[in-house]
């Protein structure tokens, strides 16, 4: 019997009839020729199903190298990494060439090409996602043949394509000097953060939140450029930091919310003091991303940036309604011009919505959508979402250019699965 496949969260999971692990662009190849139906496995942090298939799975672990570095007069530099290196092994090995990646996400255990294909994100009003950063892509095709992307119209819509356009081999991402940041966490009162939203996102140059269902206060988190040396933390602090105070204390009120929905409202407030403040001064990527052991499921909207407020009060009282004992996550983009971004066109507020697992989902999850499609909401591509390609399509200006680029390089929907085809159309 063949091995079984699942995600992180473990709610989504198949038997494919293989699972390859190729080390070579040739060996790839080789398997798209052979079959008609072929998806791609990162590290499985997406909610939604985007990976499951019965044909063959490829895992890219092997295929974890950095293949070039041009630097730019500017002190930039296009760097040529193949497409499943580690978000973390990838910040490493740009350290030691003293560059960077301008933003990540607050997780960096995805794989590269798995983080571009369904739009990861961090903060900042004024920053793009890391899709934004890609100068060229290579891929295999549904013909098996290797081609490089890199014309303007083909990035537009190559650069977040769910893994629908073929097998990304490698990607030329512009990165920049590396950085230090400073990060800030803080409880503020929440409808004066929340009245402050355009003042703070102007002033910080990432600004993001956290706040639990029934709690008045949220934990803002700033992270500031600063020209300090990093002071990462020894080891015992890190590990009491970021394992026993946050995701074990995470876990234990989460159990315990489990256990005794009625006690929600209190332990919500209760973590929410627990949270604190604290101050971190390291290179760029520590700061930004964070160890997640506690195990979740989560939709992600991104809605206009104007709407942020309103539909996080929205949201929240959904939350309590529900019995939800996660908080929500509330962060900011600028306009994207990549035709599947959800930030295509405009300021964008990302808004995370998260049920501790064993705890009921779709009820949260559909009252969540509803809300979202209100204030014209478009679904992040790796959350759990309930719509159709007949209801995105419309939200999606480029969508017919990207529709276009995916009937060349994949006609016979080699590259499709159930998902795919509900999301993007048969």
């Amino acid at each position: 019997m063949s091995e079984r496949w699942r995600n992180w969260a473990g709610d989504v999971s198949c038997r494919p009839r293989r699972i390859v692990a190729p080390a070579t662009v040739e060996e790839i190849v080789s398997e798209v020729r052979a079959t008609d139906a072929i998806r791609v496995a990162g590290a499985g942090h997406s909610f939604s199903p985007l990976v499951a298939t019965d044909g063959v799975l490829l895992r890219l672990d092997a295929m974890d190298r950095v293949l070039d570095v041009r630097r730019h007069a500017d002190g930039t530099a296009s760097v040529r990494v193949q497409a499943g290196i580690r978000l973390q092994r990838l910040s490493d090995e740009l350290d030691r060439h003293g560059l960077a990646l301008p933003n990540l996400g607050d997780i960096d255990v995805q794989s590269l090409a798995g983080a571009v294909a369904t739009g990861t994100h961090g903060t900042g009003a004024r920053l793009l996602p890391l899709h934004a950063q890609i100068e060229s892509i290579e891929l295999v095709d549904g013909a098996g043949m290797q081609c490089t992307l890199e014309a303007p119209g083909e990035l537009h819509a190559a650069r977040l394509a769910l893994g629908a356009l073929g097998v990304v081999t490698a990607l030329t991402l512009r990165c920049v000097p590396a950085f230090t940041l400073r990060g800030v966490d803080q409880p503020h009162d929440l409808a004066t953060t929340l009245a402050r939203l355009d003042e703070l996102t102007a002033a910080n140059e990432h600004f993001e939140l956290f706040v639990f269902p029934h709690a008045s206060k949220a934990i803002t988190r700033t992270n500031t450029r600063v020209d300090d040396v990093p002071e990462p933390p020894g080891r015992a602090t890190a590990f009491a930091r970021d394992i026993v105070l946050a995701n074990g204390a995470l876990e234990a009120v989460s159990r315990v919310g489990r256990a005794r929905p009625a006690w929600i409202p209190s332990m919500n407030r209760f973590a929410t003091w627990a949270a604190g403040s604290q101050v971190r001064v390291d290179r760029s990527d520590r700061v930004f991303a964070s160890p997640r052991h506690v195990r979740f499921r989560e939709t992600e909207w991104a809605v206009p940036k104007a709407a942020a407020a309103r539909t996080v009060r929205d949201m929240l009282a959904a939350a309590t309604r529900h019995a939800v004992n996660f908080p929500l996550e509330l962060r900011f983009g600028a306009a994207d011009d990549t035709l599947l971004s959800p930030a295509y066109g405009r300021e964008t507020a990302y808004i995370s919505a998260h049920v501790f697992r064993g705890m009921p989902v779709e009820p949260f999850f559909d009252e969540v959508q509803a809300i979202a499609l209100h204030h014209d909401g478009r679904p992040h591509w790796g959350k759990r979402h309930g719509l159709t390609a007949a209801d995105l399509r419309a939200r999606y200006p480029g969508w017919e250019a990207f529709a276009a680029l995916r009937d060349r390089v994949d006609p016979d929907r080699r590259f499709a699965n159930v998902h795919l085809e509900r999301v993007l159309g048969a």
